[in-house]
């Protein structure tokens, strides 16, 4: 299930037969719990280890279910540093409270990071004046190759899409040789595969 409201497949799950299974594909502004799933299986697979790494989270982080799944997976495998990176109107006050670090410029967030999740802006969550303009914050948060460099040489770049170029990130990073972007979208099929095998009975 798939909801704008937060906590909805909460209340459905509450509404169904004992043995119907329901599996939050993103509520509101909540949680996306498969995401996390697909998000913590593709840095495991470039990275191995989580106890030695330090992720950074980039961007709309105020709207992001993702973004709280992933500190949520990132923080209970014990990963070194969790960073949350953007703009004082798009990070929740209380987001040091959950274990991480807030950044609020994007050389001080990525700097020496293994990877890097950046995050698509949400105008359609957003209600009020949260940013001057798409353009101002592609100047200041979006990723170019530039300001990839600051973090390891061989960290990894990952975004759960949509991608808006030119916004968050540079086409020239999607495109290179640091983006996991692509794989990481193969191994949500697998993952998400996974989930329903088990949920339907099939623990193989």
């Amino acid at each position: 299930v798939r909801h704008s409201e937060s906590g909805a497949p909460y209340l459905i799950a509450q509404h169904v037969a004992p043995h119907v299974h329901v599996v939050n594909a993103g509520d509101g502004r909540h949680a996306h719990p498969t995401q996390g799933l697909l998000d913590m299986y593709t840095i495991r697979h470039y990275k191995k280890d989580f106890s030695n790494l330090t992720v950074a989270i980039v961007g709309d982080v105020l709207h992001s279910r993702v973004a709280r799944s992933d500190i949520h997976a990132l923080t209970t495998l014990g990963c070194a540093e969790v960073r949350v990176v953007g703009p004082k109107t798009l990070v929740p006050a209380d987001m040091a409270q959950m274990g991480v670090r807030v950044c609020h410029t994007l050389e001080e967030g990525i700097k020496d990071c293994d990877v890097v999740i950046m995050l698509r802006l949400q105008n359609e969550r957003m209600s009020g004046a949260l940013l001057p303009s798409s353009q101002e914050f592609f100047r200041s948060f979006g990723l170019t190759p530039e300001k990839l460099a600051l973090a390891k040489p061989d960290a990894i770049v990952m975004h759960p899409g949509p991608i808006n170029r030119g916004v968050e990130i540079d086409s020239a990073v999607v495109d290179g040789a640091q983006s996991v972007i692509l794989p990481q979208v193969t191994f949500g099929i697998a993952v998400r595969m996974a989930v329903m095998g088990i949920v339907a009975g099939n623990d193989a």
